[in-house]
């Protein structure tokens, strides 16, 4: 697929990304008739199953976990999310693997002839190339994971077999609107006629309904038309059918027992086109990996990761953390982009943190350390005594460095709050890089 012959230059998978990065003004920039026109041009289309994951939280679970399932039923599956931790081709999998370089340059170069003179925000150029090896790779499933929102998200170009809203909470307020009703109805906008869709929540937005009756998909709510059953460590799916006695997910915590559901519920759905055993669903559960979601990296002192940016992804890690409690003390490396709700955030960790370890990050819309501190101070935090408990870096790494140097045996280091937390920790800290590659 070497691009040479079209009149375009043969360049380096990271010279493709930096000029996908400068090719639009605006790094995000919503509606879907750019990238239509491209598609269009790149006749994309897709003859297996296709399943289009969006919602606040919880869609990188879902996304590995039914991944994961359906490989060890014996199918391949084309699996794309975003963002990366390390390298650019974790976005892109195929039966599990990332894809290499040659074939994201070949998709690359595929795409910017296609492309002609319009111009393509970094997520829509990305998104395209994605769909391009997925459609080349021929897989047994596809699974989109929803940049942003939904209904002006570069995958809603696909019409999804199944469409799935996680949840609903507050965030990206400055795209999706500033109540769960609006920002509903955005996520909402991946649901199809005819077409199973899930609400993955109890109570979910009356628009969200209400957008699902008037496109006439087939909504099913979890709580409502499944749900799950919780005994002695164990726990049952009911949906159409019952699945007893199924093993805890690999990823730790009680919401993703909560994400399982769903997921069985969108295996369930697809079961008359992909058959699925249950045995596979149990080892699917088992082995299921995902960088930087409670992910414990180390003990004596423990080092846990987590991508927790929102209230309502902090409530999670901060009831996980209670849970999980160290006789020791607890160090945070922290990190966040300057339009998350930090308040919101730091509210619901503060009861959990004894000394913080503030960073910057290498974006011009991330929160500066100083910012988080002055946040931190105002919600009552390293006052009088307490003033020792905040410490401020330029690098993520340094912070955990830092932490790593005061923390005792039976302590523990949590690093959250932006994915740029994660990588910068673990880029060049000789902590065990977060891949997720088998």
């Amino acid at each position: 697929m070497g691009g040479q012959n079209s009149g375009i230059p043969h360049r380096l998978l990271a010279e493709w990304t930096r000029l996908a990065e400068s090719m639009h003004p605006k790094n995000i920039d919503m509606g879907l008739e750019r990238i239509r026109i491209v598609k269009e041009r790149l006749g994309i289309r897709f003859d297996c199953p296709v399943v289009i994951v969006g919602g606040t939280n919880g869609k990188g679970s879902t996304c590995a976990m039914l991944q994961t399932i359906w490989k060890e039923a014996g199918y391949r599956v084309g699996l794309y999310t975003s963002p990366h931790i390390h390298r650019f081709n974790e976005r892109i999998r195929v039966d599990g693997e990332m894809a290499d370089d040659e074939t994201l340059v070949g998709c690359f170069e595929v795409v910017e002839a296609a492309r002609g003179d319009v111009a393509l925000t970094f997520f829509e150029f990305t998104t395209l190339v994605a769909l391009r090896l997925f459609a080349e790779a021929k897989p047994d499933a596809v699974v989109l994971e929803v940049g942003l929102g939904g209904r002006l998200d570069a995958v809603n170009l696909i019409d999804a077999d199944v469409a799935v809203v996680t949840n609903v909470a507050i965030d990206h307020v400055e795209y999706l609107g500033d109540t769960r009703e609006k920002i509903g109805f955005e996520k909402a906008g991946i649901y199809r006629r005819g077409r199973v869709a899930f609400y993955g929540d109890t109570s979910p937005p009356h628009a969200l309904v209400g957008h699902a009756l008037e496109t006439g998909a087939d909504l099913r709510i979890f709580g409502r038309d499944y749900f799950c059953r919780m005994h002695d460590g164990k726990w049952d799916y009911v949906g159409r059918k019952t699945l007893a006695e199924l093993p805890s997910p690999s990823l730790y915590g009680d919401n993703q027992i909560h994400n399982a559901t769903t997921v069985l519920a969108i295996v369930e759905a697809l079961q008359s086109r992909l058959p699925v055993a249950s045995d596979a669903i149990r080892r699917g559960l088992a082995h299921t990996e995902l960088p930087g979601r409670f992910q414990i990296l180390q003990d004596r002192p423990q080092i846990i990761l987590d991508v927790a940016h929102n209230p309502h992804a902090a409530a999670v890690l901060a009831k996980n953390l209670k849970k999980t409690k160290p006789s020791g003390m607890t160090h945070a490396v922290f990190g966040a982009m300057a339009d998350k709700d930090i308040d919101g955030v730091i509210a619901l960790m503060k009861d959990c943190i004894d000394r913080w370890y503030l960073t910057d990050l290498p974006l011009p819309r991330a929160a500066s350390a100083e910012v988080l501190k002055q946040k931190l101070m105002a919600a009552g935090i390293g006052q009088g005594k307490d003033s020792q408990c905040i410490s401020v870096y330029h690098h993520a790494a340094d912070a955990l460095a830092s932490a790593k140097n005061n923390a005792l045996k039976n302590d523990r280091i949590v690093a959250f709050g932006s994915f740029w937390v994660v990588t910068g920790v673990t880029e060049n800290s000789g902590l065990n890089s977060p891949t997720n590659h088998h």
